[in-house]
């Protein structure tokens, strides 16, 4: 039997551990660390004060900088979560590190080794520079999101999971069609209200308004004016809790997720589909790797070819797209994929290529993939 890790878990000061309601890198983190800790690691996690993880945690602010005034000195905060971590580095076999560019610096100084998971797009304008030299234990999220670096030697692809069996599922649903996420302009919501109007149908929106200028003047300048032209049909909620948001995309009649932007991932599409909640999206970033076309949803190229797929939601069957959506995306298949990335860092048995092989996942493109 393996021996039990001393894991560090590092995570962005933006949010609580796990977020109260909208945050999609803090929820990741509090499922590994509950299911670390429920295989007998011993877990440490480096997070706001008011985190809630099982195992000990480092505060690295008082509050998460989204909930406060500070939000616009982030990388500041971000420095001194890396130097918290670095305090205490000797007291771990591996860190895990979620602070997406700033790992890799974490990597370079650290005395142990940094797993270095990344959230967020990557074709950015710096990045081939920053993954010239890059560390070992680079991690993406999906198969798309490792694809726009192809030269970087990435330990794995461990896709996001979830514990998502308790999504509520509802037979009976409702004709009005969701969307869960920001305002912003990347995420589509005004798309979604187009896509509302040229359906007839309701349209109830669960969405975050951020706090910085840029944002704010997106909410007031573009997303107010299109709710407005809704003309009723368009409920806009704000930011809702998760069982207030399971609630709403359980009695939808589908999700929208029409956003433009490379979605290195997209949580918001597996807990739509674990409530059995078909997706209507822009075939974009690791949204392939999750929505089979057809089977979960339908994607369109725009609006208005989005609008016209609504309607055959009608045929797909709700209760396989949640089991499906409940095994290919679980927290223990995640786990398993980070398990093997640590032992291998370690030179322990469990390389992250004998878990791909051994794991079915790998064959249907699931949880882990050991690219090297």
């Amino acid at each position: 039997m393996s021996r039990p890790l001393r894991i560090a878990q590092v995570a962005p000061p933006m949010e609580r551990v796990p977020p109260r309601a909208y945050g999609g890198t803090e929820r990741v983190i509090a499922e590994l660390v509950g299911e670390l800790d429920r295989r007998g690691h011993e877990v440490t996690t480096f997070a706001s004060a008011d985190s809630d993880v099982p195992g000990r945690l480092i505060p690295t602010v008082s509050e998460p900088l989204r909930a406060s005034t500070s939000f616009a000195d982030s990388s500041n905060y971000v420095l001194l979560t890396v130097q918290a971590v670095l305090d205490h580095a000797a007291e771990f076999d591996i860190i895990h590190s979620h602070l997406d560019w700033m790992s890799l610096l974490l990597a370079r100084v650290s005395p142990v080794p940094v797993v270095s998971t990344f959230h967020g797009r990557l074709d950015l304008p710096f990045a081939e520079e920053m993954f010239s030299r890059p560390t070992p234990g680079l991690v993406a999220i999906s198969e798309n999101q490792a694809a726009s670096h192809p030269q970087v030697d990435w330990a794995a692809v461990v896709h996001n999971g979830l514990t998502l069996d308790a999504a509520p599922f509802e037979r009976r649903r409702g004709d009005a069609l969701c969307f869960v996420g920001r305002v912003t302009p990347e995420k589509g919501i005004v798309d979604a209200i187009e896509i509302a109007k040229l359906t007839g149908r309701r349209l109830r929106i669960a969405a975050k308004a951020g706090p910085t200028p840029k944002e704010r003047a997106y909410f007031d300048e573009a997303f107010m004016p299109a709710l407005e032209s809704a003309h009723g049909l368009v409920e806009y909620l704000g930011e809702l809790d998760q069982g207030d948001r399971d609630r709403l995309v359980a009695d939808s009649y589908a999700s929208l997720m029409p956003g433009s932007w490379p979605e290195p991932f997209g949580l918001v599409a597996i807990e739509a589909l674990a409530c059995g909640t078909p997706v209507i999206a822009r075939r974009v970033g690791g949204l392939s790797e999750i929505i089979r076309d057809g089977v979960d949803g339908f994607f369109g190229d725009d609006a208005t070819q989005l609008a016209f797929l609504v309607d055959r939601v009608e045929d797909l069957d709700r209760e396989a797209i949640r089991e499906s959506v409940l095994d290919r995306f679980s927290a223990r298949r995640m786990t398993d994929g980070y398990e093997a990335v640590y032992r291998s860092m370690l030179g322990e048995t469990g390389t992250a290529g004998e878990a791909r092989d051994g794991t079915e996942e790998h064959e249907a493109g699931h949880a882990l993939r050991a690219v090297r």
